[in-house]
C-alpha cells in the first residue's frame, strides 16, 4: 500500500522535501513508515526520539497501523507553551543536536548536555565494543522521576531531555545523553550533573564490555 508522509520545520528542511510517498505492506505502522523514510532521508534519524506522529488530524503513537492512502505527518516539537520533556531508551544512535533542539526554550539562559560515550580501554584494558542491555518501560519511568526531582531541586529549569541508548555501541558512541535547559547556567549544569549521578546509580541499564580476551557484565550502570 502507498503511503504519504509530510515534512515539517526541521524536519523538512533537513530532507530538502515537503513529502514523500512510501511503499509498504498491508497492516504496517507508523514506525515501518518512519523506517521507510529514514531509509532514504538517514538525516532524520537522530530525531526519532523526539517526533511527534499524526494521521487525519490526530496524533497516533508508533504502533498505530495505517491504511492505504493515510496521510502521515512527522513533527518535531511544537512551539507555544512548554513542550513535553523526553525520556527515553532506544536503540538507535543518539544526536546532542537533536537534543539540544527538543528543549530549547527562548526563556532559557543556558542548555547544558552530557554526553557519555563509549572508551577505547577499561582499567588499562582495549574494549573493542559495548553492549548496553535495559527493563526499558522501567528505565522510562526512572528517568521520568529523575526529571520530577530536578524540577523541585531547580524551580529554574524550563526543558529536559534524557535518553539512554540500547544494543551494540561501537568506540565513540554516545550511550548516553542528557540535556538540561534553564533560565540561568548554573541551575542547568548542577541539573545535568545530578542527572547523570542518579541515573548511573538507579536505572535499570546494564552494559557488556568486550574485550580481545574476554567479555564482562558491568551493572547497575559501571563506570
Amino acid at each position: 500500500m502507498r503511503v504519504r508522509v509530510r515534512l515539517f520545520a526541521r524536519y523538512r528542511e533537513a530532507a530538502g522535501r515537503e513529502h514523500l510517498d512510501v511503499e509498504l505492506p498491508e497492516g504496517a505502522t507508523v514506525e515501518s513508515a518512519w523506517a521507510a523514510v529514514v531509509g532514504s532521508h538517514p538525516e532524520l534519524s537522530p530525531f526519532r526520539p523526539f517526533t511527534l506522529f499524526a494521521v487525519g488530524h490526530e496524533y497516533v503513537p508508533p504502533e498505530h497501523p495505517l491504511r492505504p492512502d493515510d496521510e502521515l505527518c512527522l513533527f518535531p516539537p511544537v512551539s507555544g507553551g512548554r513542550a513535553a520533556d523526553v525520556y527515553r531508551v532506544v536503540g538507535t544512535p543518539l544526536s546532542a543536536d537533536a537534543a539540544a533542539a527538543a528543549v530549547d526554550d527562548p526563556g532559557a539562559g543556558g542548555i547544558v548536555i552530557f554526553s557519555g560515550v563509549v572508551r577505547d580501554e577499561t582499567g588499562g584494558r582495549p574494549v573493542k565494543f559495548l553492549e548496553y542491555e535495559a527493563h526499558a518501560p522501567m528505565a522510562e519511568a526512572k528517568l521520568r522521576e529523575i526529571g520530577a526531582a530536578l524540577r523541585v531541586r531547580w524551580p529554574g529549569i524550563m526543558r529536559v531531555a534524557m535518553l539512554h541508548r540500547v544494543g551494540r555501541l561501537e568506540i565513540g558512541e554516545a550511550s548516553v545523553l542528557i540535556a538540561v535547559a534553564a533560565a540561568h547556567r548554573a541551575e542547568a549544569f548542577e541539573a545535568c550533573r545530578y542527572a547523570i549521578d542518579t541515573l548511573k546509580a538507579t536505572v535499570p541499564v546494564w552494559k557488556k564490555e568486550h574485550f580481545e580476551d574476554g567479555e564482562v557484565w558491568v551493572g547497575l550502570q559501571g563506570g
